[in-house]
């Protein structure tokens, strides 16, 4: 048997942008749809005394396993059964990886899903077949190595925020720095962050370089793509920037520098501190996530009788970091490199007319 021309016609790619790009970005919108609307109903639900709300998000957020999972099937282009079989693999995947379940969901749903792609439509009894494969083979990955992948992405995040926790200075900047350009490229932050489970000082780190790059391109290129860039860069992706960064790649500088100054402020000078859902570390002011996710951390933080109270500070450390620093110290760096020649007006125009 021809096995690539039979990975062709199951349209099974081993490739880095499959699964590292595509079912990671995918994995994060499931989190979005299951853990992270969970988590913000559930909020507004206790401080508005509305209980359906409570429950809605409680709902939502314990299903955030069979949510990533059929993602990142979706994503892989799987058939319906193998498709609606990733339910299961996700609970089981996400049930025994703990704390780090998102990294034993990616790993775990990627290889069954591809496994109920093979088989699918290969037998008569495929109704059987294909959901009795993809869950088995799910399900019995999920025994052997979702506990140990868990507890490795979980040991390695815990090291991160202990690292943070020690190194604030340092630590503020690699952090802040890194996730942010991993929120501009075209893989997920979010993901990434949920994966590692990082939340604490680490988590505020990564809170600032995401807003950073977001907020940070947002203004800088205003004066080519006006209010409507404004918005979709601000409160939608960075990630829009990509094929301009491809161009001009300096165009991203002052984003990164803008990321290196907040995340230091962020841990050292303001103590912020992300501790909702490890996936709101990684999503900037996307849709507020990030600032929501910091919220919730603090009436999570109060019911658990770590913090007295929300204060003043907290919320001026909030808006400073997610806001007024990325949009006054980012124009300032892109000013100086406009003037040396680096940066030019029309060099973050997102959309890009033929010429005639």
């Amino acid at each position: 048997m021809d096995v690539k021309a039979f990975l062709k016609r199951k349209n099974i790619e081993i490739s880095w942008r499959r699964y590292c790009i595509d079912a990671m970005g995918a994995m994060a919108g499931g989190l979005f749809c299951s853990l992270l609307i969970g988590t913000i109903l559930s909020t507004i639900g206790r401080e508005a005394g509305i209980d359906i709300l409570v429950k809605t998000g409680g709902y939502a957020a314990s299903m955030s396993g069979p949510a990533m999972a059929v993602a990142i099937g979706y994503a892989l282009k799987c058939p319906p059964m193998a498709l609606f079989s990733l339910v299961a693999v996700g609970a089981a995947a996400n049930g025994l990886g703990g704390a780090g379940g998102p990294l034993a969901v990616l790993i775990i749903a990627i290889v069954a899903a591809e496994f109920g792609k093979a088989v699918s439509h290969e037998t008569r009894v495929d109704i059987l077949v294909t959901p009795a494969v993809t869950v088995f083979v799910g399900v019995a990955l999920s025994l052997l190595i979702a506990p140990p992948v868990g507890a490795a992405a979980m040991k390695a995040g815990a090291v991160i925020m202990a690292a943070t926790t020690l190194q604030p200075f340092l630590m503020g900047i690699l952090v802040s720095v890194i996730v942010g350009i991993c929120l501009t490229l075209p893989i997920s932050s979010a993901a990434i962050c949920a994966a590692l489970s990082l939340t604490g000082l680490a988590g505020g780190a990564a809170v600032a370089g995401c807003c950073a790059q977001m907020v940070g391109f947002a203004v800088i290129s205003y004066r080519d793509n006006g209010m409507g860039g404004l918005i979709s860069q601000g409160i939608g992706t960075s990630m829009l920037q990509m094929g301009n960064i491809v161009r001009n790649p300096r165009i991203w500088i002052a984003p990164i520098l803008t990321s290196a100054i907040t995340g230091p402020i962020a841990t050292c000078l303001f103590g912020l501190e992300m501790n909702g859902p490890a996936v709101s570390s990684g999503m900037g002011t996307c849709g507020l996530v990030g600032q929501i996710g910091v919220y919730s951390g603090w009436i999570s933080d109060i019911g658990k009788g770590v913090k007295e109270s929300v204060t003043a500070f907290d919320w001026t450390a909030l808006v400073m970091v997610s806001f007024i620093l990325p949009a006054v110290i980012c124009p300032i760096i892109n000013a100086f490199l406009k003037r040396i020649g680096w940066v030019h007006d029309g060099d973050m125009i997102l959309i890009r007319h033929p010429e005639k």
